[in-house]
Protein backbone atom coordinates (compact mmCIF):
# COMPACT_ATOMS: atom_id res chain seq x y z
CA UNK A 1 0.00 0.00 0.00
CA UNK A 2 2.98 2.43 0.37
CA UNK A 3 2.75 3.21 -3.28
CA UNK A 4 -0.80 4.58 -3.63
CA UNK A 5 -0.78 7.63 -4.23
CA UNK A 6 -1.49 9.81 -1.75
CA UNK A 7 -4.88 11.50 -3.35
CA UNK A 8 -7.17 8.10 -3.07
CA UNK A 9 -7.72 6.69 0.00
CA UNK A 10 -10.04 3.90 0.83
CA UNK A 11 -11.71 6.28 3.41
CA UNK A 12 -12.27 8.53 0.25
CA UNK A 13 -14.13 5.59 -1.10
CA UNK A 14 -16.66 5.09 1.30
CA UNK A 15 -17.19 8.83 1.39
CA UNK A 16 -18.00 8.30 -2.20
CA UNK A 17 -20.63 5.72 -0.92
CA UNK A 18 -22.50 7.42 1.02
CA UNK A 19 -22.64 10.82 -1.26
CA UNK A 20 -24.13 8.19 -3.91
CA UNK A 21 -27.08 6.91 -1.69
CA UNK A 22 -29.97 8.08 -2.92
CA UNK A 23 -28.52 9.28 -6.55
CA UNK A 24 -27.62 6.10 -8.42
CA UNK A 25 -28.51 2.70 -8.10
CA UNK A 26 -26.90 -0.25 -6.44
CA UNK A 27 -27.07 -2.60 -9.74
CA UNK A 28 -27.37 -6.49 -9.39
CA UNK A 29 -25.35 -9.26 -9.62
CA UNK A 30 -26.70 -12.15 -12.02
CA UNK A 31 -25.51 -15.49 -12.50
CA UNK A 32 -24.52 -16.36 -16.03
CA UNK A 33 -23.37 -20.01 -15.80
CA UNK A 34 -23.91 -20.35 -20.10
CA UNK A 35 -21.42 -17.52 -21.02
CA UNK A 36 -18.68 -20.20 -20.36
CA UNK A 37 -19.78 -23.58 -19.66
CA UNK A 38 -17.70 -25.24 -16.73
CA UNK A 39 -17.15 -21.26 -15.20
CA UNK A 40 -18.86 -20.00 -12.51
CA UNK A 41 -19.58 -16.05 -13.85
CA UNK A 42 -21.54 -13.70 -12.32
CA UNK A 43 -22.63 -10.28 -13.88
CA UNK A 44 -22.56 -7.27 -12.07
CA UNK A 45 -25.06 -5.02 -14.19
CA UNK A 46 -23.64 -1.43 -14.50
CA UNK A 47 -25.11 -1.26 -17.98
CA UNK A 48 -28.23 -0.87 -15.76
CA UNK A 49 -27.10 1.82 -13.55
CA UNK A 50 -29.07 5.77 -14.43
CA UNK A 51 -27.58 6.90 -17.75
CA UNK A 52 -26.74 3.64 -18.67
CA UNK A 53 -23.52 3.70 -17.44
CA UNK A 54 -21.19 3.72 -14.29
CA UNK A 55 -19.62 6.69 -15.18
CA UNK A 56 -22.44 8.98 -13.14
CA UNK A 57 -20.72 7.50 -9.78
CA UNK A 58 -17.24 9.03 -10.34
CA UNK A 59 -19.03 12.27 -11.95
CA UNK A 60 -21.69 12.63 -9.40
CA UNK A 61 -19.01 12.45 -6.73
CA UNK A 62 -16.47 14.77 -8.19
CA UNK A 63 -19.40 16.87 -8.62
CA UNK A 64 -19.90 17.37 -4.91
CA UNK A 65 -16.01 18.04 -4.39
CA UNK A 66 -16.46 21.30 -6.40
CA UNK A 67 -16.06 24.83 -4.81
CA UNK A 68 -19.26 26.92 -4.81
CA UNK A 69 -16.86 28.89 -6.94
CA UNK A 70 -16.05 26.35 -9.27
CA UNK A 71 -20.00 25.62 -9.58
CA UNK A 72 -20.69 28.92 -10.40
CA UNK A 73 -17.97 29.28 -13.17
CA UNK A 74 -19.60 25.78 -14.62
CA UNK A 75 -18.19 22.48 -15.61
CA UNK A 76 -16.48 21.19 -18.74
CA UNK A 77 -16.20 17.77 -19.68
CA UNK A 78 -14.83 15.35 -22.64
CA UNK A 79 -16.47 11.91 -23.75
CA UNK A 80 -17.20 9.45 -25.97
CA UNK A 81 -20.56 9.42 -24.55
CA UNK A 82 -21.03 7.74 -20.71
CA UNK A 83 -19.13 10.44 -19.12
CA UNK A 84 -20.95 13.12 -21.22
CA UNK A 85 -23.98 11.83 -19.49
CA UNK A 86 -22.80 11.42 -16.08
CA UNK A 87 -21.62 14.95 -16.19
CA UNK A 88 -24.52 16.62 -18.02
CA UNK A 89 -27.06 14.85 -15.15
CA UNK A 90 -24.68 15.27 -12.06
CA UNK A 91 -24.51 19.39 -13.49
CA UNK A 92 -28.18 19.29 -13.60
CA UNK A 93 -29.44 17.93 -10.49
CA UNK A 94 -27.10 20.36 -8.71
CA UNK A 95 -27.94 23.43 -10.87
CA UNK A 96 -24.62 23.66 -12.61
CA UNK A 97 -24.05 24.89 -15.93
CA UNK A 98 -22.17 22.29 -18.22
CA UNK A 99 -20.45 22.17 -21.67
CA UNK A 100 -19.10 18.48 -23.15
CA UNK A 101 -16.57 18.33 -25.96
CA UNK A 102 -17.84 14.66 -27.66
CA UNK A 103 -16.01 12.90 -30.73
CA UNK A 104 -18.02 13.90 -33.82
CA UNK A 105 -18.29 9.80 -34.44
CA UNK A 106 -19.96 9.56 -30.63
CA UNK A 107 -23.33 7.10 -31.65
CA UNK A 108 -26.09 9.83 -31.87
CA UNK A 109 -28.27 8.35 -28.78
CA UNK A 110 -24.93 8.82 -26.71
CA UNK A 111 -25.00 13.02 -27.94
CA UNK A 112 -28.72 13.31 -27.78
CA UNK A 113 -29.03 11.99 -24.12
CA UNK A 114 -26.54 14.13 -22.97
CA UNK A 115 -28.53 17.13 -24.46
CA UNK A 116 -31.54 15.99 -23.04
CA UNK A 117 -30.03 16.61 -19.62
CA UNK A 118 -29.41 20.16 -20.34
CA UNK A 119 -25.56 19.99 -21.59
CA UNK A 120 -24.07 22.34 -24.20
CA UNK A 121 -22.34 19.86 -26.71
CA UNK A 122 -19.49 20.74 -28.37
CA UNK A 123 -18.85 18.25 -31.42
CA UNK A 124 -15.26 17.51 -31.99
CA UNK A 125 -13.93 16.18 -35.35
CA UNK A 126 -11.42 12.89 -34.19
CA UNK A 127 -11.86 10.79 -30.99
CA UNK A 128 -11.97 11.19 -27.58
CA UNK A 129 -8.32 12.54 -27.50
CA UNK A 130 -9.27 15.00 -29.51
CA UNK A 131 -12.24 15.99 -27.71
CA UNK A 132 -9.76 16.51 -24.45
CA UNK A 133 -7.43 18.70 -26.25
CA UNK A 134 -10.95 20.37 -27.30
CA UNK A 135 -12.38 20.74 -23.60
CA UNK A 136 -8.76 21.99 -22.32
CA UNK A 137 -8.65 24.83 -24.66
CA UNK A 138 -12.54 25.84 -23.48
CA UNK A 139 -11.32 25.68 -20.23
CA UNK A 140 -9.03 27.80 -20.18
CA UNK A 141 -11.08 30.20 -22.31
CA UNK A 142 -14.05 30.41 -20.63
CA UNK A 143 -12.68 29.43 -16.77
CA UNK A 144 -14.96 26.11 -16.82
CA UNK A 145 -13.83 23.53 -14.26
CA UNK A 146 -12.76 20.59 -15.83
CA UNK A 147 -14.32 17.21 -15.00
CA UNK A 148 -11.46 14.45 -16.05
CA UNK A 149 -13.34 11.19 -17.27
CA UNK A 150 -11.00 9.00 -15.72
CA UNK A 151 -7.24 10.57 -14.42
CA UNK A 152 -8.93 12.05 -11.06
CA UNK A 153 -8.89 10.96 -7.70
CA UNK A 154 -12.25 11.94 -6.39
CA UNK A 155 -13.79 10.35 -9.90
CA UNK A 156 -11.90 7.11 -9.47
CA UNK A 157 -12.85 7.44 -5.90
CA UNK A 158 -16.63 7.20 -6.84
CA UNK A 159 -15.95 4.17 -9.50
CA UNK A 160 -14.59 2.43 -6.88
CA UNK A 161 -17.98 2.51 -5.14
CA UNK A 162 -18.73 -0.42 -7.38
CA UNK A 163 -16.23 -2.71 -5.58
CA UNK A 164 -17.79 -1.70 -2.60
CA UNK A 165 -20.69 -3.03 -3.81
CA UNK A 166 -19.51 -6.44 -5.11
CA UNK A 167 -17.72 -7.05 -1.45
CA UNK A 168 -21.01 -7.44 -0.43
CA UNK A 169 -22.35 -9.19 -3.22
CA UNK A 170 -20.33 -12.14 -4.24
CA UNK A 171 -18.61 -12.24 -0.88
CA UNK A 172 -16.69 -15.05 -1.75
CA UNK A 173 -15.38 -13.89 -5.39
CA UNK A 174 -12.01 -14.76 -7.06
CA UNK A 175 -11.69 -12.35 -9.62
CA UNK A 176 -12.99 -9.60 -11.02
CA UNK A 177 -13.11 -8.74 -15.09
CA UNK A 178 -13.04 -4.86 -15.91
CA UNK A 179 -13.22 -2.49 -19.26
CA UNK A 180 -10.39 -0.72 -19.66
CA UNK A 181 -10.29 2.69 -21.88
CA UNK A 182 -8.68 5.58 -19.49
CA UNK A 183 -8.65 3.77 -16.88
CA UNK A 184 -10.86 5.25 -13.91
CA UNK A 185 -13.21 2.13 -13.47
CA UNK A 186 -10.66 -0.25 -13.14
CA UNK A 187 -8.16 1.95 -11.03
CA UNK A 188 -11.11 2.34 -8.45
CA UNK A 189 -11.92 -1.56 -8.85
CA UNK A 190 -8.78 -2.63 -8.25
CA UNK A 191 -8.12 -0.18 -5.73
CA UNK A 192 -10.62 -0.80 -3.16
CA UNK A 193 -10.82 -4.90 -4.10
CA UNK A 194 -7.05 -5.12 -3.19
CA UNK A 195 -7.21 -2.57 -0.07
CA UNK A 196 -10.04 -5.02 0.79
CA UNK A 197 -8.86 -8.19 0.05
CA UNK A 198 -5.41 -8.41 -1.71
CA UNK A 199 -6.48 -12.04 -2.61
CA UNK A 200 -8.65 -11.31 -5.63
CA UNK A 201 -7.63 -11.01 -8.74
CA UNK A 202 -8.19 -7.84 -11.07
CA UNK A 203 -8.30 -8.16 -14.64
CA UNK A 204 -8.20 -5.98 -17.01
CA UNK A 205 -9.79 -5.69 -20.47
CA UNK A 206 -8.95 -4.09 -23.92
CA UNK A 207 -10.10 -3.23 -27.23
CA UNK A 208 -7.22 -5.20 -29.49
CA UNK A 209 -7.59 -1.73 -31.43
CA UNK A 210 -7.27 0.27 -28.40
CA UNK A 211 -4.69 -1.03 -26.31
CA UNK A 212 -3.11 1.86 -24.60
CA UNK A 213 -2.99 0.85 -20.77
CA UNK A 214 -1.90 -2.86 -21.92
CA UNK A 215 0.98 -1.51 -24.10
CA UNK A 216 1.99 0.98 -21.27
CA UNK A 217 2.13 -1.51 -18.82
CA UNK A 218 3.90 -3.96 -20.52
CA UNK A 219 6.68 -1.16 -21.66
CA UNK A 220 6.50 -0.04 -18.09
CA UNK A 221 5.75 3.42 -19.00
CA UNK A 222 2.85 5.35 -20.40
CA UNK A 223 2.68 5.41 -23.89
CA UNK A 224 0.50 7.12 -26.78
CA UNK A 225 -1.21 5.33 -30.15
CA UNK A 226 -1.15 7.11 -33.16
CA UNK A 227 -5.04 5.83 -33.48
CA UNK A 228 -7.64 3.73 -32.37
CA UNK A 229 -10.10 1.83 -33.76
CA UNK A 230 -12.93 -0.67 -32.32
CA UNK A 231 -16.75 -0.69 -32.17
CA UNK A 232 -16.20 -0.51 -27.92
CA UNK A 233 -16.11 3.44 -28.41
CA UNK A 234 -16.23 4.15 -25.02
CA UNK A 235 -12.78 2.60 -24.34
CA UNK A 236 -11.32 3.49 -27.82
CA UNK A 237 -8.55 5.51 -25.74
CA UNK A 238 -5.17 6.39 -27.27
CA UNK A 239 -3.31 7.42 -24.17
CA UNK A 240 -3.52 6.18 -20.28
CA UNK A 241 -3.55 8.85 -17.44
CA UNK A 242 -0.54 9.40 -15.11
CA UNK A 243 -2.68 8.51 -12.38
CA UNK A 244 -4.57 5.80 -13.65
CA UNK A 245 -1.36 3.66 -15.22
CA UNK A 246 0.38 4.52 -11.64
CA UNK A 247 -2.86 2.41 -10.28
CA UNK A 248 -2.95 -0.22 -13.09
CA UNK A 249 0.81 -0.74 -12.38
CA UNK A 250 -0.03 -1.62 -8.57
CA UNK A 251 -3.04 -3.25 -8.32
CA UNK A 252 -3.63 -4.91 -11.78
CA UNK A 253 -2.92 -8.84 -12.51
CA UNK A 254 -3.21 -8.93 -15.70
CA UNK A 255 -4.51 -6.92 -18.86
CA UNK A 256 -5.78 -8.70 -21.83
CA UNK A 257 -7.05 -8.14 -25.26
CA UNK A 258 -10.26 -8.56 -27.19
CA UNK A 259 -11.56 -8.47 -31.20
CA UNK A 260 -14.64 -6.76 -32.54
CA UNK A 261 -15.87 -9.84 -33.77
CA UNK A 262 -15.23 -11.11 -30.21
CA UNK A 263 -17.18 -8.05 -28.75
CA UNK A 264 -20.13 -8.88 -31.19
CA UNK A 265 -20.30 -12.33 -30.20
CA UNK A 266 -20.62 -11.58 -26.15
CA UNK A 267 -23.07 -8.32 -26.95
CA UNK A 268 -25.07 -11.20 -28.97
CA UNK A 269 -24.81 -13.65 -26.32
CA UNK A 270 -25.37 -11.63 -23.24
CA UNK A 271 -28.80 -10.20 -25.04
CA UNK A 272 -29.82 -13.83 -25.88
CA UNK A 273 -28.47 -15.35 -22.55
CA UNK A 274 -30.02 -12.32 -20.27
CA UNK A 275 -31.73 -10.39 -22.38
CA UNK A 276 -28.99 -7.56 -21.34
CA UNK A 277 -28.05 -4.79 -23.76
CA UNK A 278 -24.33 -3.80 -23.66
CA UNK A 279 -22.47 -1.38 -25.72
CA UNK A 280 -18.88 -2.69 -27.20
CA UNK A 281 -17.07 -1.53 -24.19
CA UNK A 282 -19.53 -2.79 -21.66
CA UNK A 283 -18.91 -6.26 -23.52
CA UNK A 284 -15.36 -6.58 -23.38
CA UNK A 285 -15.18 -8.40 -20.09
CA UNK A 286 -17.59 -10.77 -21.14
CA UNK A 287 -15.75 -11.38 -24.36
CA UNK A 288 -12.34 -12.35 -22.02
CA UNK A 289 -14.26 -14.81 -20.29
CA UNK A 290 -16.37 -16.06 -23.53
CA UNK A 291 -12.87 -16.65 -25.47
CA UNK A 292 -11.07 -18.01 -22.69
CA UNK A 293 -8.22 -14.87 -22.73
CA UNK A 294 -8.11 -15.16 -18.71
CA UNK A 295 -7.59 -18.58 -16.91
CA UNK A 296 -10.73 -18.73 -14.79
CA UNK A 297 -11.03 -22.22 -14.23
CA UNK A 298 -11.82 -23.11 -10.58
CA UNK A 299 -12.48 -18.98 -9.80
CA UNK A 300 -15.48 -17.53 -9.34
CA UNK A 301 -15.55 -14.65 -11.04
CA UNK A 302 -17.58 -11.19 -11.75
CA UNK A 303 -17.84 -9.64 -15.07
CA UNK A 304 -18.64 -5.66 -14.61
CA UNK A 305 -20.87 -4.65 -17.72
CA UNK A 306 -19.57 -1.28 -17.54
CA UNK A 307 -22.55 0.33 -20.09
CA UNK A 308 -25.53 -0.09 -22.44
CA UNK A 309 -25.79 2.72 -24.33
CA UNK A 310 -25.04 1.06 -27.49
CA UNK A 311 -27.31 3.12 -30.72
CA UNK A 312 -29.54 0.67 -32.76
CA UNK A 313 -28.07 1.19 -35.78
CA UNK A 314 -24.65 -0.17 -34.13
CA UNK A 315 -26.77 -2.70 -32.22
CA UNK A 316 -27.93 -4.34 -35.81
CA UNK A 317 -24.19 -4.47 -37.47
CA UNK A 318 -22.75 -6.08 -34.05
CA UNK A 319 -26.01 -8.45 -33.85
CA UNK A 320 -25.02 -9.37 -37.74
CA UNK A 321 -20.89 -9.81 -36.45
CA UNK A 322 -22.22 -11.56 -33.52
CA UNK A 323 -23.66 -14.08 -35.65
CA UNK A 324 -21.09 -15.04 -37.79
CA UNK A 325 -18.93 -15.01 -35.31
CA UNK A 326 -20.66 -17.66 -32.99
CA UNK A 327 -21.36 -19.93 -36.09
CA UNK A 328 -24.90 -18.63 -36.00
CA UNK A 329 -24.92 -17.49 -39.82
CA UNK A 330 -22.54 -18.15 -42.78
CA UNK A 331 -22.28 -17.50 -46.22
CA UNK A 332 -21.18 -20.49 -48.46
CA UNK A 333 -20.13 -20.17 -52.33
CA UNK A 334 -20.93 -22.99 -54.66
CA UNK A 335 -20.14 -23.66 -58.12
CA UNK A 336 -22.75 -25.19 -60.46
CA UNK A 337 -23.64 -26.48 -63.81
CA UNK A 338 -25.96 -23.83 -65.33
CA UNK A 339 -28.89 -26.12 -65.67
CA UNK A 340 -32.75 -26.66 -64.38
CA UNK A 341 -33.08 -27.98 -60.95
CA UNK A 342 -29.50 -27.08 -59.35
CA UNK A 343 -30.91 -24.90 -56.97
CA UNK A 344 -33.72 -27.06 -55.99
CA UNK A 345 -30.45 -29.48 -55.31
CA UNK A 346 -28.90 -27.14 -53.28
CA UNK A 347 -32.00 -25.94 -51.12
CA UNK A 348 -32.96 -29.64 -50.48
CA UNK A 349 -29.70 -30.59 -48.95
CA UNK A 350 -29.96 -27.78 -46.71
CA UNK A 351 -33.06 -28.19 -45.37
CA UNK A 352 -32.72 -31.82 -45.34
CA UNK A 353 -29.37 -30.73 -42.62
CA UNK A 354 -31.73 -28.22 -40.92
CA UNK A 355 -30.24 -25.22 -42.19
CA UNK A 356 -32.56 -21.81 -43.16
CA UNK A 357 -31.53 -20.23 -46.38
CA UNK A 358 -32.16 -16.53 -45.85
CA UNK A 359 -30.53 -14.73 -49.27
CA UNK A 360 -29.59 -16.45 -52.67
CA UNK A 361 -27.63 -14.60 -55.14
CA UNK A 362 -26.83 -16.34 -58.62
CA UNK A 363 -24.69 -15.31 -61.06
CA UNK A 364 -22.86 -16.65 -64.46
CA UNK A 365 -19.30 -17.95 -64.58
CA UNK A 366 -17.09 -15.20 -65.60
CA UNK A 367 -13.79 -15.15 -67.56
CA UNK A 368 -11.69 -18.26 -67.49
CA UNK A 369 -14.36 -20.65 -66.12
CA UNK A 370 -16.69 -23.29 -67.63
CA UNK A 371 -18.75 -21.34 -70.03
CA UNK A 372 -22.06 -23.68 -68.76
CA UNK A 373 -20.67 -22.64 -64.99
CA UNK A 374 -22.42 -20.81 -62.31
CA UNK A 375 -21.79 -19.43 -59.07
CA UNK A 376 -24.50 -19.58 -56.30
CA UNK A 377 -24.19 -17.29 -53.23
CA UNK A 378 -26.52 -18.88 -49.93
CA UNK A 379 -26.99 -16.89 -46.97
CA UNK A 380 -28.15 -19.50 -43.68
CA UNK A 381 -28.97 -19.81 -40.29
CA UNK A 382 -27.07 -22.20 -38.73
CA UNK A 383 -27.11 -23.72 -35.07
CA UNK A 384 -23.24 -23.28 -34.76
CA UNK A 385 -19.91 -24.28 -36.15
CA UNK A 386 -20.56 -27.84 -36.15
CA UNK A 387 -23.76 -27.40 -37.66
CA UNK A 388 -21.74 -25.33 -40.65
CA UNK A 389 -19.64 -28.09 -41.95
CA UNK A 390 -22.33 -31.18 -41.31
CA UNK A 391 -24.23 -28.58 -44.28
CA UNK A 392 -20.59 -27.83 -46.38
CA UNK A 393 -20.61 -31.67 -46.15
CA UNK A 394 -23.80 -32.84 -46.98
CA UNK A 395 -23.55 -30.82 -49.92
CA UNK A 396 -19.88 -32.00 -50.88
CA UNK A 397 -21.60 -35.76 -50.27
CA UNK A 398 -23.81 -34.82 -53.03
CA UNK A 399 -21.78 -33.78 -55.61
CA UNK A 400 -21.70 -29.90 -55.45
CA UNK A 401 -18.15 -27.56 -55.20
CA UNK A 402 -17.98 -25.38 -52.43
CA UNK A 403 -15.54 -22.37 -53.09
Amino acid sequence: MENTPKQLTLDTVYKANYALRGVIRQTDVLYAPKLRPGRELYLKTENLQITGSFKIRGAYYKMTQLTEEEKARGVIACSAGNHAQGVALAAQRNGIKSVICLPDGAPISKVEATRSYGAEICLVEGVYDDAYRRALELRDEKGYTFIHPFDDPDVIAGQGTIALELAEQVKDMDAVIVPIGGGGLISGVAFTIKSLNPNIKVYGVQAEGAPSMRNSIHDAHIERLESVFTIADGIAVKEPGSLTYDLCSHYVDDIVTVNDDEISAAILALMEQHKLVTEGAGAVAVAAAMFDKIDLEGKKAVCILSGGNIDVTILSRVISRGLLMSGRSCQLNIELVDKPGQLLKVARVIAQQGGNVTAVHHEHSNEGSDVNGCYLRVNLETRNFEHIEAIKKALTDAGLHII
